[in-house]
C-alpha cells in the first residue's frame, strides 16, 4: 500500500515499522514471513515517501542497504544467524562514521567528507547483522537540543511537522517515530537521545558513560558524550544495547567499563554492587524494585500538565528531592564542562572559517570560547562534590523517575514559548531534566508516557551503572505494551 506523506494537520501517516518490535520482526524473518531484503525495501520506500516532510535523513544508502540485506538473507539460508538484529534496518546519526557514506556532522565544514572506516558502534551493528539504511540529521555538531540547526535543514516531528523533533539526534528519533526504521543510533551529551525520543513519542536509552565506545564518533564534549539507541519501546532499546555492548566483533575489543561518578556503585551491600539488595543486577535477591519520584521542580519549573501526566504512570511511590541549590549548581557545572570541551574541539574552525557555521551555533561557540579555564577546573571539582547528593538519592532507591522534558515539542525555530502565561526559554527547558545524568555518567532511559495537547511526553528513569536491568523492568511495569 503506498504511503500518504501527511495529513492536513501535519501529522504523518505511519511507516511500515510503526508499532513493530525488533523481536517480532526477527521472528518474521526466521519463520519465513519476511526477508531482510523485503524489510530493507520497505524502509527505503518509506524514506522516499516520508522524508520530504520529515528531513530525518541526510543520506539514504539504497544500494548499500540492499546489498547488506541480501547478505543477511543468504546467511540465514545457510544457517548463519548473527542474533536479534540480523537483517533488520537501522539508521545512524550523521555524527557517527559509516565507511563510504558522507559524514557531515550537520555542518558545511564537512561537506563532501566521507570516512573510510566505521565507528566501533557501527562495526558492532554490522557484526550483529544489522542493515544500515542511511545517516540521520543532527543539529550542527550536535550542539543544540532543538534539532533545527543543520546544514541540511531541520528535522521535523512526525506528530506535527511544524514542531521540533528535538536534538541533537532529531533525525534518528523522527525516523523511528515515523516508522521508517525500527531502530536508530544517536549520541547524547546533555539529552540528545532522550530529548528527541520524548518529543517524538519513542523510547531512547543513554547507557552509562563509556558503555558503548565513542571511537569514530565526532566529539561534542568528550567527558559528557555517550552513544545511545532509539526504538519504539524500552525492550527494543535493551536488545540493541546488548548487541552494542557484547563486543561481538572478531578480534575486537569488548565493552568499555562504565564510569560511575557517584562513588557508590559496586560497593558491597549497596544497590548495583555485589551483595546489594533490589538494586543489584536482575533485582531478584532483594524483592521489588524501589522506585522514587524526583520532583522536577528542583531542576526546572516546567509545564504542570506534563509533570502530572508523567507522574500518573507511577502510582504510589516514594518521593525524593535534591538539596536546595543543586539544580542551579549542576546546570552551571554542565555548561562549564560542555562549553570548554566544545570550544577546544572547534578552536581551529572558529579561527579559520567561522562563516561556515550556522549563525546560532557560531554565536554559542564564541560564547563558549570566552569561558575562562578556571571555570572548567572548578566545574570538574564541583562534579565530584555534587556526586554525593546524587548518590544519596540511591541510598534507599534503585530507580529515580522524573519527566524527560518538562515541556511539549515547541514550534520550529522558537527560542521562547509561553507556559501557563509565563515565558519559558526553550533550550534550558529541553536540557534541564536530562543533562544532570550526563554530568555523572549514569544510565537513563526515556519511554513514552502519554500526550499533552496531542503531543508526546516522556517518563525518564535513571539508575546507577550495574542496575540497568532494573531500569528496564521498571519501564516494562509502568508502560506495558
Amino acid at each position: 500500500m503506498p504511503l500518504t506523506p501527511r495529513s492536513s494537520s501535519g501529522h504523518l501517516s505511519p511507516g511500515p515499522f510503526a508499532g513493530r518490535t525488533l523481536a517480532g520482526l526477527a521472528r518474521d524473518l526466521r519463520d519465513g514471513r519476511a526477508t531482510a531484503t523485503g524489510l530493507a525495501e520497505r524502509a527505503l520506500d518509506a524514506a522516499a515517501a516520508l522524508d520530504p516532510a520529515l528531513n530525518a535523513f541526510v543520506t539514504v544508502d539504497a544500494a548499500g542497504a540492499l546489498a547488506a540485506a541480501r547478505r543477511a538473507d543468504a546467511e540465514l539460508a545457510a544457517g548463519v544467524d548473527r542474533g536479534p538484529l540480523h537483517g533488520l534496518p537501522v539508521a545512524v546519526k550523521d555524527l557517527i562514521d559509516v565507511a563510504g557514506l558522507p559524514a557531515t556532522m550537520g555542518s558545511r565544514h564537512f561537506a563532501g567528507h566521507v570516512p573510510d572506516a566505521d565507528a566501533v558502534c557501527v562495526t558492532r551493528l554490522r557484526a550483529a547483522g544489522a542493515v544500515i539504511v542511511g545517516k540521520t540529521t543532527t543539529h550542527e555538531f550536535a550542539y543544540g537540543p532543538t534539532g533545527d540547526r543543520s546544514a541540511n535543514g531541520p528535522s521535523r516531528n512526525p506528530r506535527d511537522t511544524g514542531r521540533m523533533s528535538g536534538g541533537s539526534s532529531g533525525g534518528s528519533a523522527a525516523a523511528v517515530a515515523a516508522g521508517v526504521v525500527p531502530l536508530a543510533i544517536g549520541t547524547d551529551t546533555g539529552g540528545s537521545v532522550r530529548i528527541p525520543a520524548a518529543l517524538c513519542g519513542v523510547a531512547g536509552f543513554k547507557p552509562a558513560y563509556g558503555a558503548i565506545p565513542a571511537d569514530g564518533v565526532f566529539p561534542l564534549s568528550r567527558s559528557l558524550d555517550h552513544v545511545g539507541v532509539l526504538a519504539g519501546g524500552a525492550a527494543d532499546c535493551l536488545l540493541a544495547y546488548h548487541c552494542l555492548t557484547s563486543g561481538a566483533v572478531p578480534g575486537g575489543p569488548g565493552p568499555a567499563p562504565a564510569r560511575d561518578t557517584t562513588g557508590t556503585a559496586g560497593e558491597a551491600g549497596s544497590p548495583g554492587g555485589p551483595g546489594g539488595e533490589a538494586g543489584g543486577p536482575g533485582g531478584e535477591a532483594g524483592g521489588p524494585v524501589r522506585v522514587a519520584w524526583l520532583d522536577p521542580g528542583c531542576l526546572f519549573d516546567g509545564d504542570r500538565r506534563v509533570v502530572d501526566t508523567v507522574r500518573a504512570l507511577l502510582g504510589e511511590v516514594a518521593e525524593v528531592r535534591l538539596p536546595e541549590g543543586f539544580g542551579e549548581e549542576v546546570r552551571e557545572t554542565y555548561l562549564a564542562v560542555q562549553s570548554c570541551e566544545t570550544a577546544e574541539v572547534h578552536a581551529e574552525r572558529l579561527a579559520r572559517a567561522p562563516e561556515l557555521f550556522d549563525p546560532e551555533v557560531l554565536e554559542r561557540l564564541r560564547a563558549a570560547a570566552e569561558l575562562p579555564g578556571w571555570r572548567y577546573v572548578r566545574a570538574l571539582r564541583a562534579r565530584e562534590r555534587l556526586a554525593g547528593a546524587v548518590a544519596a538519592l540511591f541510598g534507599g532507591h534503585d530507580v529515580i523517575a522524573l519527566p524527560t522534558v518538562p515541556i511539549v515539542a515547541p514550534p520550529l525555530d522558537r527560542r521562547e514559548i509561553e507556559v501557563a502565561g509565563r515565558p519559558v526559554a526553550v533550550r534550558p527547558a529541553l536540557l534541564a531534566l536530562t543533562s544532570p545524568w550526563n554530568v555523572f555518567g549514569l544510565p537513563a532511559l526515556t519511554v513514552p508516557a502519554g500526550t499533552v495537547a496531542g503531543l508526546p511526553v516522556g517518563l525518564q528513569l535513571v539508575c546507577r551503572p550495574g542496575a540497568e536491568p532494573l531500569l528496564f523492568s521498571t519501564a516494562a511495569r509502568v508502560t506495558p505494551a
